[in-house]
């Protein structure tokens, strides 16, 4: 439900995809709140918000580059995590982080990586010519920031003993539970993007090398 609405949001741009991405962030922090205790942590959930919302959108106001910026965010995203639960399913084999996340293994996390490449390089030819190599990095790096940020909401999660972030989603849990990895790799996009081609075209700075 939340994946239509969210590629939706992308393809308009604008107000819609700014709305899409501040009530998202209003839910994060709402959510967050109710998980945590304590200043310090509460703080550092409106920091995680506001990058979630900041993040995305910047990139997406690119006018060049920006609706292939954020396909591209959600096609190594998600094929990280499809790849990773088949991959992890079919060959097992050590743990990854058990204290933290005891399902996910090794062999899930190198293939969701190998996946989000084969995927973020045909999407990117779909769009345009593009730097293969560069594109391949720029999703193996991205990928592994998203199965970090998915392990960091474990952590906190395991460490004020809740099992979801919330039930906002019937069937999905909360909406961290569903952003925690497209949180990660936007922030990360985002800052690379920045960087390289500015707050006029962070999408092509990170997109053409």
């Amino acid at each position: 439900m939340l994946g239509p609405i969210a590629v939706a949001a992308a393809y308009f741009g604008g107000w819609p995809f700014a709305v899409f991405w501040a009530v998202a962030g209003v839910a994060v922090t709402w959510e967050w709140t109710r998980m945590v205790s304590g200043p310090a942590w509460v703080f550092s959930g409106i920091v995680y918000a506001a990058a979630m919302f900041i993040a995305p959108v910047l990139l997406r106001d690119d006018p060049a580059f920006g609706l292939l910026s954020i396909v591209l965010l959600f096609a190594i995203v998600w094929s990280t995590d499809i790849f990773g639960y088949f991959g992890g399913r079919s060959l097992g084999g050590p743990k990854l982080m058990p204290a933290v996340s005891p399902k996910k293994t090794w062999s899930g996390a190198i293939c969701g990586t190998f996946g989000a490449m084969i995927v973020a390089v045909l999407v990117a030819k779909s769009f345009g010519s593009f730097n293969t190599i560069a594109i391949a990095a720029v999703a193996l790096l991205l990928s592994v920031c998203g199965q970090a940020g998915d392990l960091f909401e474990s952590f906190v999660k395991r460490k004020f003993n809740v099992k979801d972030s919330s039930q906002l989603i019937p069937g999905h849990g909360g909406a961290m539970d569903r952003l925690d990895g497209f949180w990660a790799a936007a922030v990360v996009g985002c800052l690379i993007g920045l960087a390289r081609g500015g707050f006029d075209a962070p999408a092509r700075g990170l997109l053409v090398w």
